[in-house]
């Protein structure tokens, strides 16, 4: 019976979590909906909400913007600040979407085939020449 119950009562942590962490997401209201009924959008959010269940102390997600529409894009957005706001939490976005990682990062870092062309605020990252000069080009070339 002690096996069971604690079986019974790490489910019921589980559960209670889960669904704690849809509610935070805003996607309680759609709990018994299939996966793959979710647009792709949905679908990016809900990957980050699971990441979230295992309580990470850094969350690094990789290119979550890839794939999505302007709206889906500013959705998950909000998603990524109300996480980095409300769980106080530090988020590392690998993200060529540059109006996604400038509406809502604090630090960035400018990279061109692995080599660091600046790194500060993001208004000082998109005024410095290197980066101008490798994401848009120069006249010359």
């Amino acid at each position: 019976k002690f096996v069971m119950w604690r079986f019974l009562s790490s489910y019921k942590d589980v559960y209670a979590k889960a669904f704690k962490l849809l509610e935070q997401a805003g996607f309680l209201d759609r709990k018994d909906t299939e996966v793959r009924n979710l647009s792709h959008g949905e679908q990016r959010q809900l990957e980050i909400v699971l990441g979230l269940a295992s309580d990470p102390k850094i969350l690094l997600l990789d290119e979550p913007a890839g794939g999505l529409n302007h709206e889906e894009v500013h959705v998950l957005g909000d998603l990524i600040r109300r996480i980095r706001d409300e769980r106080h939490m530090t988020v590392l976005l690998v993200e060529h979407h540059m109006g996604l990682v400038m509406s809502i990062a604090d630090h960035v870092v400018a990279l061109n085939f692995g080599r660091k062309l600046a790194e500060g605020t993001p208004a000082q990252v998109q005024a410095d020449p290197d980066v101008i000069k490798a994401y848009l080009g120069s006249k010359d070339q």
